[in-house]
């Protein structure tokens, strides 16, 4: 199974077990929950109804914190003197995922039954 989160602004494609880097996260709390925006059970069957993922989670832990490469910004207009150096490295938060839980199977199988019984059965003659 694995599902689709929105972290950052970004979207991540995770797994149970997956360790990404996800930008810097202000919570300090060792488990963070996610809301997925796509889920894929092992099966091939695809959830993305906001009703039925707003009962799934995707629970992860916090690893630590690091930092990315840095990137050298550099400005220049030619004969005018004009030149502006700067530097950025964006703080990232490491994280494992634990569990990825879906939405509850048993609304799914009510949801069968009353779909099959709704359908009259065809008589033979």
């Amino acid at each position: 199974m694995y599902a689709i989160i929105r972290a950052g602004g970004k979207q991540a494609k995770v797994r149970e077990g997956d360790v990404i880097d996800v930008e810097r996260i202000k919570e300090s709390g060792e488990e963070i929950t996610f809301t997925p925006l796509l889920l894929v059970a092992e099966d091939g069957s695809v959830v993305s109804d906001r009703a039925s993922l707003d009962k799934a989670k995707v629970e992860a832990k916090v690893l630590g914190e690091s930092r990315g490469e840095k990137i050298d910004i550099f400005k220049y207009k030619n004969k005018t003197g004009y030149r502006r150096r700067q530097g950025h490295r964006q703080t990232y938060t490491r994280i494992e995922v634990t569990k990825i839980s879906g939405p509850k199977k048993k609304a799914a199988a009510k949801k069968k039954k009353t779909k099959a019984e709704d359908i009259p059965a065809e008589e033979e003659a």
